[in-house]
């Protein structure tokens, strides 16, 4: 069973009527779940190869009118959203520097519907496991625009705590300095697709709405073998005759080389291509 899957078990476990019925709001807290998901994926920090830490400590701005509905019940969804991320984090095998933490906050200038995310890496002075290296925490970081419908990218507000470290914490072995591949290390890929992480385990990765496909999306603008990823040094992107075509980083292409980041979009679908050593 998904994480979100058993986060909605969850949440369904402790409303009543009310609780329920506010989350019939334009805003659902399964789509915040969510846009947290990718906030770690995309935020995520390689500090060696045993260690991937994300951030642990979440603002979500919302609404006027969605902030007004949800805020009476912050606490039990701050923590119901902060154990989905916990769960999440286990599943990818990320660590966090301290508590994890959930924050609502309102946002005049969003639309009812849309949301925003930031995040930050902020070190615990009380649990001992997750003390490495000493105090450090990075500014809120933007996250992946507004929710609800596909907004617009909003720009970060700006960081209210140090910038992170430009170095490795002192748990990291080795000198500190520019990352780069070590020694057996194996390149890893794989693609996000709506929070979901989905490995490159083979030479290839077929998209596509049929079942059949290495990995299916449910999206009417795909053709049904869409298109192939094809892992190497570097990897690439090829169109397989789809009726609506490709478009990598902006661009419309039959065939593209993908680098760690690039986006993909197949239909109405974005597809996040990701590598890391190690």
């Amino acid at each position: 069973m998904g994480v979100l899957k058993r986060f909605e078990q969850r949440l369904e476990g402790l409303v009543n009527g009310t609780f329920a019925k506010v989350f019939k709001s334009e805003v659902q807290p399964v789509e915040i779940a969510g846009a947290l998901q990718r906030e770690c994926d995309n935020n995520a920090t390689i500090w060696n190869r045993e260690r991937t830490v994300v951030p642990n400590d979440f603002v979500v701005e919302l609404s006027p009118p969605d902030h007004e509905r949800l805020s009476p019940y912050s606490g039990q969804l701050g923590d119901e959203l902060a154990g989905m991320v916990r769960d999440y984090a286990k599943q990818q095998r990320y660590t966090f520097m301290g508590a994890i933490k959930v924050h609502l906050e309102k946002a005049d200038d969003l639309d009812t519907g849309l949301y925003r995310v930031r995040s930050r890496t902020l070190a615990s002075s009380t649990s001992q496991p997750q003390q490495h290296g000493g105090p450090a925490a990075a500014g809120y970081g933007a996250g992946g625009g507004a929710g609800g419908g596909g907004g617009a990218g909003y720009p970060p507000r700006p960081a209210s705590a140090p910038p992170a470290p430009t170095a490795p914490p002192s748990y990291a072995p080795g000198p500190a300095g520019p990352a780069g591949p070590l020694p057996g290390a194996e390149t890893r890929r794989w693609v996000e697709i709506n929070g979901n992480r989905h490995q490159i385990s083979g030479p290839t990765l077929v998209l596509g709405r049929s079942t059949e496909a290495d990995v299916r999306i449910d999206d009417p603008g795909v053709s049904r073998r869409h298109c192939e990823i094809r892992a190497g040094n570097p990897s690439s992107i090829q169109d397989l005759g789809s009726t609506n075509g490709i478009v990598v980083d902006g661009q419309h292409t039959t065939r593209a080389t993908l680098r760690d980041g690039s986006r993909i979009v197949v239909g109405s679908t974005t597809i996040i291509y990701r590598q890391a050593e190690g």
